[in-house]
């Protein structure tokens, strides 16, 4: 049998006829950028996340660069994030001048929240939260550590879409929420597209400016802005998806159940999910000190996995110049050796999900 990471088709074949009943309409009403789908899936999402405001934008990448930007975050500053993260994270920070400080995970791939009242400096502006894998971060400890220090609270939601920690949706404890609808994400478009939301609304007036040339009035230009727009057939296929999601994430829900009950194999360390967190599964990731291996005998047996992350943002070239070496961040760099992340995505059979348990336990 031969099990991709991950089938797209299978999540357009769910709800096809709506789908391309959308694009059509979308085709069909001669208005793609800034037009009503936009509006319309602004306000459905702010309204599923509980914020006050939603800004579609163009990829979550420009969402925690425009964040930042909207809070004046910039040279001379720094920002505490995760070591243990995706790169977009990061340079979000540093396409600002602002500076990075790491801190490394807790035993659920988020900040550990123990580790970041050393790394506070009179430079520190905010703490930016990442919800790793589809696992909120510890928010309450979070929260009261930046208001201690009066820090921005910044939530990188780009994998955590309807999770929630003690009950409150991530994406509604920071200043301002990023987030990702690339299409492997849990609410995925059929291309770049991603979104701010905050309950602030100077905060979302900014960020309106900043994503459309810094002009609230064309041609009209306030400040210094980007071109960063969710266009109106990314809005459009979004809005179908959102009405559908507490189907899809029960779909993912059940498939990490599946494994978490049928994989028994002393080689594999399985994930754990943190008291008063839901997790809504945007990866399934294992850890195994014979992750190679263990990777090797899937693909000879047709399984396709990923590893997130292999190379952590410290250790890149691209962060060369902050001057870090193998050893700064070891909790980060034993994750970024062992873990491996299975087939998990809409559509998956039970067949295929039993066959991926049977293959790791012999």
């Amino acid at each position: 049998m031969e099990i991709k990471f991950n089938q797209l088709i299978r999540g357009y074949q769910k709800f096809k006829d709506e789908y391309d009943k959308a694009a059509i309409s979308v085709l069909e009403s001669g208005w793609y950028v800034m037009g009503k789908e936009l509006e319309r899936f602004e306000y459905k999402f702010a309204e599923f996340i509980g914020s006050k405001y939603c800004v579609g934008l163009n990829s979550g990448l420009d969402a925690l660069r425009l964040a930042f930007r909207a809070l004046n975050i910039g040279e001379g500053d720094e920002v505490i994030v995760p070591a243990n993260t995706f790169i977009a994270s990061v340079l979000g920070i540093t396409e600002n001048g602002a500076t990075p400080v790491f801190v490394e995970p807790d035993e659920f791939y988020n900040l550990d929240t123990e580790l970041i009242e050393e790394k506070i400096t009179g430079k520190t502006k905010a703490i930016l939260a990442v919800h790793l894998y589809g696992q909120a971060a510890n928010m309450t400890i979070l929260s009261k550590i930046s208001s201690k220090y009066n820090l921005y609270l910044i939530e990188d939601c780009a994998q955590s879409h309807g999770a929630r920690y003690e009950g409150k949706m991530t994406g509604t404890w920071g200043a301002i929420s990023c987030f990702s609808f690339y299409p492997t994400k849990n609410l995925g478009a059929f291309g770049d597209s991603g979104a701010i939301v905050t309950d602030n609304e100077e905060i979302n007036e900014k960020i309106k400016m900043l994503r459309n040339y810094g002009s609230k009035i064309k041609y009209h230009n306030e400040i210094l802005g980007i071109n960063s727009r969710l266009d109106e057939m990314q809005a459009a296929l979004l809005y179908v998806k959102l009405k559908h999601y507490d189907e899809l994430r029960l779909e993912r829900e059940m498939i990490a159940k599946k494994y978490l009950d049928g994989i028994n194999n002393e080689n594999i360390i399985l994930p754990t999910i943190r008291n008063a967190a839901e997790h809504v599964w945007h990866l399934f990731v294992i850890r195994s000190r014979k992750r190679n291996e263990v990777q090797s005998y899937l693909a000879n047996k047709g399984i396709e996995t990923r590893i997130h992350y292999p190379i952590p943002p410290h250790l890149s070239e691209a962060y060369g110049y902050l001057g870090h070496k193998a050893g700064d961040f070891p909790v980060t760099e034993d994750y970024a050796n062992t873990v491996l992340s299975l087939p998990l995505y809409e559509g998956m059979t039970d067949e295929e999900i039993d066959y991926v348990i049977k293959t790791i336990n012999d």
